[in-house]
């Protein structure tokens, strides 16, 4: 029974914890950048927010991502992010889980898997101690997604 209780606390955690990486998402949205949103966790903390600026700053590796692993070393004042967890509604790139990597996150955790250009499809590795859950909250994430881009269409 105990086991049970803590396999549906974490549960509802990812769910929690993804929710707030879609208000970053939606405040990209909001800002007219690709709507990805992400923060970083430690101890049931959120100690990074972050969204695209790659159109704000014309820097194209201002991804959600990078922003806040940036964020999150600063904040734990070390270049490891080590017992953290990365929630971000779009599958990491390649550059940003080469990024991850080195960060030596403990979790990442994505909404909507990007076939295009997500890591999984790569041989690209995350640091062995990292493990990946993917498709939580996924409709959540490709809505908001789809509606930017069939908005950039018109």
């Amino acid at each position: 029974m105990a086991e049970e209780f803590v396999f549906l606390s974490m549960k509802l955690d990812d769910i929690y914890f993804m929710k707030q990486a879609l208000q970053e998402a939606e405040k990209a949205q909001f800002s007219d950048e690709v709507p990805v949103g992400a923060i970083v966790v430690v101890n049931q903390q959120i100690i990074a927010r972050a969204y695209n600026l790659t159109e704000r700053l014309k820097d194209v590796t201002a991804h959600a991502e990078m922003q806040a692993i940036t964020s999150a070393a600063h904040n734990l004042n070390s270049k490891y992010l080590i017992g953290c967890t990365l929630y971000v509604t779009l599958e990491p790139c390649i550059m940003c889980a080469g990024a991850l990597a080195w960060s030596q996150i403990e979790r990442v955790v994505f909404g909507a898997p990007d076939l295009k250009r997500g890591f999984q499809n790569t041989f690209i590795t995350l640091h062995p101690k990292t493990s990946v859950k993917g498709s939580v909250l996924e409709s959540e994430s490709k809505a908001l997604m789809n509606a930017f881009f069939a908005k950039k269409r018109l």
